[in-house]
C-alpha cells in the first residue's frame, strides 16, 4: 500500500508572528519557516506504518512556493521515499486557498493510486480545518478526523477520534482520507545521516496548470491586524463581590 501525506511550508511555531506595519499581512522577511505540526504527525504516522509493515511507500506533496522544497526534504530525512512539489505561487505571501489545495491533491491521487492519505487536521497559519474533508468529498472516499489512534486492519482503517464529547472509534474502508491530531504520535528528528540521504532521494517538481488548477485567491484581506491587548485583572475580597462584579459587566 502507498500512504500520500500531504505537507504545508509556514511560519515556525516557534516564532512569534509580526504583523507589517501597514497593516497588508504578516511580515515574513527573515522569519524560520518549517512543515506544519500536524502534517509533521501525519508524515510520522505515515512513516510507523511503513515501518510495521502495513505500507511499502510513503510519498509527501507539498503545493506552495519553490522554497517548500525544504520542508520536503525534512520529511524525507525523517523517513519518506520521495516527494513531489506543486508550484502554485511565486509569492511566499500567497496562501493557496484550500479548495485549490483539495483539487490539486485529487489529481496527484488520481496519477498515484495510494491506499491512504494521512494529513494534518489543519495548519496553525490560518486554522481552516477544510482540505481533507474537501479532498474526501472530491474523491468519494471515505474519512476520519481528529484522529489521535490509528491500526490497519486489512481493508479498513480504525480510526479513534477525539469529539467534544470524549474519544469515538470508527472503522472505514480503504482507501480513505485520515487526518491527525496531536496525540496521534511525537514527530521524530531527522538524523544527520537521513539528512544526507534525503538529498538524493526523488522530488518531483509539478505545476498547478499541469493539473488545470486555477489557484486564484477567492478571498481578499482587507486588513490584519495584532489582537487586543488583554486589559488589566480586578481584584475582588469575596464571592459576593465577584458575583456583584460579574452582574455589573452583564457576564451573570
Amino acid at each position: 500500500m502507498k500512504i500520500i501525506a500531504p505537507i504545508k511550508r509556514l511560519i515556525d511555531y516557534n516564532v512569534k508572528v509580526r504583523v507589517k506595519a501597514d497593516g497588508s499581512g504578516v511580515d515574513l522577511a527573515n522569519v524560520k519557516m518549517s512543515m506544519n505540526p500536524f502534517d509533521e504527525i501525519a508524515v510520522e504516522e505515515a512513516i510507523r506504518l511503513k515501518e510495521a509493515g502495513k505500507a511499502d511507500e510513503v510519498v509527501v506533496v507539498s503545493i506552495g512556493v519553490k522554497q517548500a522544497k525544504e520542508t520536503l526534504r525534512t520529511a524525507l530525512a525523517m523517513g519518506a521515499d520521495r516527494a513531489i512539489l506543486v508550484l502554485a505561487a511565486d509569492d511566499v505571501h500567497q496562501d493557496i486557498e484550500p479548495l485549490a489545495v483539495a483539487k490539486i491533491l485529487k489529481a496527484v491521487i488520481d496519477a498515484e493510486a495510494p491506499g491512504l492519505v494521512i494529513a494534518g487536521k489543519q495548519a496553525i497559519d490560518n486554522d481552516m480545518n477544510a482540505t481533507g474533508q474537501m479532498l474526501a468529498a472530491l474523491l468519494g472516499w471515505g474519512q476520519a478526523t481528529y484522529a489521535s489512534e490509528l491500526a490497519i486492519e486489512g481493508e479498513h482503517a480504525v480510526v479513534t477520534r477525539e469529539v467534544d464529547g470524549g474519544l469515538q472509534t470508527i472503522k472505514v474502508k480503504l482507501p480513505a482520507i485520515v487526518t491527525a491530531d496531536l496525540r496521534l504520535n511525537e514527530p521524530r528528528y531527522a538524523s544527520l545521516p537521513n539528512i544526507m540521504k534525503a538529498k538524493k532521494k526523488p522530488l518531483d517538481e509539478k505545476t498547478a496548470a499541469d493539473f488545470d488548477v486555477d489557484v486564484t485567491p477567492r478571498l481578499t484581506v482587507v486588513k490584519t491586524a495584532e489582537p487586543a491587548a488583554r486589559s488589566a485583572g480586578e481584584m475582588v475580597g469575596s464571592v459576593d463581590e465577584l458575583v456583584s462584579k460579574l452582574k455589573e459587566k452583564g457576564i451573570v
